[in-house]
């Protein structure tokens, strides 16, 4: 696992510590791939609801809180493949 994936993961377990309604994946483009779940964040390619698609800049950014989720998406940083509601759900968790 890469350093970037397991930075992300960490992060967003610690944001979604109780898990996270529905499936999702961050897919990280050449870093890889992260999927939160009830059971909270992993490395993991596994399919789901809704998958949000960005360089590791654009998710770090997120993560961090420099860069809102909706903006990213809006701006064509970040790509939604899914379930929209979800993904708003999770834009909004993550702003």
């Amino acid at each position: 696992m890469s350093k970037v994936i397991e930075t992300a993961v960490a992060s967003l377990n610690e944001k979604f510590s109780g898990g996270f309604d529905g499936v999702a994946k961050f897919v990280m483009g050449d870093e890889g791939a992260i999927v939160i779940d009830s059971n909270g964040a992993r490395a993991s390619d596994d399919d789901a609801d809704v998958t949000l698609t960005a360089d590791a800049e654009v998710f770090r950014a997120i993560l961090d809180g420099e860069q809102n989720p909706t903006t990213a998406f809006m701006t064509g940083k970040l790509k939604v493949d899914g379930d929209m509601g979800l993904a708003m759900k999770l834009g909004s968790a993550l702003a």
